[in-house]
């Protein structure tokens, strides 16, 4: 029995897609991240940043954090924030969806809407404005070098015990950079020939080089390189079409009954791309289903 909701954030199950990976080189294992009780891979983050901050002081009981967001991490902040009790004030791009707001809400969370065309950079911003004039603690998820340790510490353990150590490639696409930059992190100290594959929009790869630009693969893809993410340690960086990752995750839905959101579309479709490779014969690729897909009903997802 847990006395709190955060004790059941983490130790999330591994699934192995068997119908979408039947007859590829090979396997590709999905874990379910929205399986957390905010519903995404958020939560960990989220629940350790408050834990640390209420730990060293910089944010005191009753409080309030501050934190630019495209949604997930948002809710797990909401929802850690509830459970913890401070207050939140949360600045998002207007182009997210309209589920997210409400679930924002739902937690009593005080929204702030930046203009769509500024992207998350304007989220950013706004954020770190409102604290500058004193609003509250400003979380910075994509600047605090603490974002990734929750995933070292926790999710990289988990992976590698799930798989009895068979882990070869992990894979995931890149928001603050905090799930493969932590996971990946554990997961080489552990397994140094582990390789790790970030991915991104096609629309706006700046990882890769390119340009920032509009894209629907909400959570991912933020239009700036974050200060946690370092691009050198990454064995490889893909881009993926919005729509190819949406219709992955429709496939996803229809395929396997995992219903997930659009960035979850995004991760599946590269790892079953990286499953395909004959020189992965045999070898075992590990991604991230990071939210759920009802979070996506007013988005072309479901249109």
């Amino acid at each position: 029995m847990f006395s709190s909701v955060l004790e059941a954030i983490g130790n999330t199950p591994l699934l192995r897609l068997e119908k979408l990976g039947r007859g590829l080189p090979g396997q590709v294992l999905l874990k379910l991240e929205n399986r957390n009780p905010g519903g995404s891979i958020k939560d960990r983050v989220a629940a350790h940043l408050l834990r640390e901050a209420l730990h060293d002081g910089s944010l005191q009981p009753g409080g309030t954090i501050i934190e630019a967001t495209s949604g997930n991490m948002g809710i797990g902040l909401a929802l850690a924030a509830r459970a913890l009790g401070v207050k939140t004030i949360l600045v998002m791009p207007e182009s997210m969806s309209m589920e997210r707001r409400k679930l924002m809400a739902a937690f009593g969370a005080e929204l702030v809407l930046t203009p769509a065309a500024l992207g998350m950079k304007g989220s950013v911003d706004k954020a770190a404005e409102l604290a500058r004039v004193g609003k509250g603690l400003l979380i910075g998820q994509f600047s605090n070098p603490k974002t990734p340790d929750a995933h070292y510490l926790h999710t990289g353990p988990e992976i590698l015990e799930e798989t009895e150590g068979a882990v070869d490639i992990l894979v995931a696409g890149v928001g603050s950079g905090s799930t493969i930059m932590g996971t990946g992190r554990y997961l080489k100290e552990k397994k140094p020939e582990v390789k790790l594959i970030a991915l991104e929009p096609l629309e706006s790869c700046v990882l890769s080089g390119g340009k920032a630009g509009p894209h629907g693969i909400q959570g991912i893809g933020a239009g700036f390189i974050p200060d946690i993410f370092k691009p050198e340690l990454m064995d490889e960086i893909l881009t993926v079409p919005t729509q190819k990752a949406i219709e992955t995750a429709r496939t996803l839905l229809l395929t396997e009954g995992v219903n997930a959101g659009i960035s979850t579309g995004c991760n599946v479709c590269a790892a079953l791309e990286v499953a395909r490779r004959e020189e992965n014969a045999g070898k075992t690729i590990v991604t991230f289903a990071c939210d759920t897909g009802e979070r996506y009903l007013s988005t072309e997802l479901f249109a």
